[in-house]
């Protein structure tokens, strides 16, 4: 009854959205217009009605509540939720309808966003074994759905240039050439023709397709109002920082080579405690030079306590690339006002461009190069411990002017924190100006 209620509940307010969308003449959205296509449940709703049903992936049931944020994490909290990130596509949908600039005439729309929870419906052929084989096919029905039936017209317009969709998974795993067979782990729904004039925004994206934008992960951070988001910045800014480095994380107990086991053996060779004679940022010394939070098998996911505590006392947070190179770690640290480390390009310089300053990354980061550290014997500690203190306090005061660029908000806040831009405005307001030029270019051509 509680998925069932969920669904209604999410129908009405889709329902109700669509029905006062603000009227295009509205001089205050010129260019910012976006149609929400209205598409059978098959392709959103019903999705989540399956939240049981794959026995190799995740029950992501209790994850719906709050519109895809997930219950609490305490009953007096209002910022705080057990959120998922595979509910991004939930949660984006939850904010669009929220968004001032809908329009019900896609006529007059400068974008055509796609309620498509392309992650969910991906499950079925990621984890169901009747499926195995036709992942070539995911996406193939809505495409059908655009191009033939209902209103096929809004489609044919600008021929998917101005339409996006919000895929909540790292493109990897929706990027499986068309040409395999047997196929491997994951979908081809970002190999299909035809879709490659979509915008898709995705968790990670790859190098070299043009289509695909990474936006963050969710963290487990929404807070409703202004007071709130100002409270907890307030937090961070006074926060002791009495641990120099932490990884909250998994991995790295593997024989081979990498960058997670160097990490490892760095922090448990003697050198994690007993740093009393390392001056921190602050004046004062730490305690700890090394944390290791140990987050495998997912335990750290759903329970922000178990990391945030941790992340709040440390100056810099770790961010070595696991099966890929993204983390949701890198947003909750940004949260905690911890200094991200980054070992890989692609971890994040090469990704956010919308939400991250780009060509800045020296201001409120690290990049240690992982061969270095895996191969040529450097020490992560030598390289941040020489990091003068000045220069810290600096890195930590953008890192913590980044958090409302990298949170979400929660759905129906007041309007003072509507004035701030979160991850979802910036990804609206991305997606906005990258049509725009995407169909300027077809129309010069």
């Amino acid at each position: 009854m509680a998925i069932k209620s969920i669904i209604l509940t999410l129908s009405f307010v889709f329902f109700f959205a669509l029905v006062n969308s603000q009227q295009y003449s509205d001089p205050e959205c010129a260019g910012r217009r976006i149609h929400i296509r209205d598409l059978p449940p098959q392709f959103n709703l019903n999705l989540l009605s399956n939240c049981s049903h794959y026995p190799l992936s995740d029950d992501f049931c209790p994850y719906l509540p709050n519109h895809g944020l997930g219950h609490k994490t305490h009953n007096q909290t209002r910022s705080w939720f057990r959120t998922d990130p595979f509910m991004l596509e939930l949660i984006f949908h939850r904010r669009m309808l929220d968004y001032p600039c809908l329009t019900p005439d896609p006529r007059r729309a400068d974008a055509v966003f796609l309620p498509y929870y392309a992650g969910l419906d991906s499950l079925r052929y990621l984890y169901d074994p009747n499926h195995y084989n036709s992942s070539s096919q995911h996406g193939l029905n809505l495409f059908r759905f655009l191009k033939h039936r209902d209103s096929p017209e809004i489609w044919e317009r600008n021929r998917g240039h101005d339409h996006f969709f919000v895929a909540s998974r790292p493109a990897w795993d929706l990027s499986q050439p068309l040409t395999n067979d047997p196929p491997v782990w994951g979908t081809s729904l970002l190999e299909l023709p035809e879709f490659y004039n979509v915008t898709v925004l995705t968790f990670e994206s790859r190098a070299y397709p043009w289509q695909e934008v990474a936006i963050p992960y969710p963290t487990s951070f929404h807070p409703p109002n202004t007071a709130l988001l100002e409270s907890w910045v307030g937090r961070v800014r006074r926060s002791r920082r009495t641990t120099l480095m932490l990884f909250a994380g998994g991995g790295g107990v593997s024989a081979s080579p990498n960058i997670r086991r160097s990490i490892r053996m760095e922090c448990d060779n003697g050198t994690g405690v007993g740093g009393g004679d390392v001056v921190n940022s602050d004046g004062g010394s730490y305690s700890t030079l090394c944390e290791f939070v140990d987050c495998s098998n997912g335990i750290c996911e759903h329970d922000p306590i178990r990391f945030m505590r941790p992340m709040l006392q440390a100056t810099f947070c770790l961010q070595p690339p696991g099966d890929t190179p993204t983390r949701r770690s890198t947003f909750d640290g940004i949260l905690a006002g911890c200094i991200p480390v980054f070992f890989e390009e692609q971890s994040a310089k090469k990704q956010y461009r919308w939400h991250l300053p780009e060509g800045q990354y020296g201001e409120f980061s690290v990049f240690i190069p992982k061969e270095d550290v895996v191969f040529k014997g450097l020490r992560i500690l030598d390289v941040l411990m020489g990091i003068p203190r000045g220069e810290v306090r600096r890195m930590r005061e953008k890192v913590i002017e980044l958090i409302p660029r990298v949170m979400y908000r929660k759905h129906g806040s007041s309007l003072g924190l509507r004035s701030k831009k979160d991850a979802f405005d910036i990804a609206v307001e991305g997606t906005l100006e990258r049509i725009k030029s995407r169909l300027q270019e077809v129309s010069v051509h």
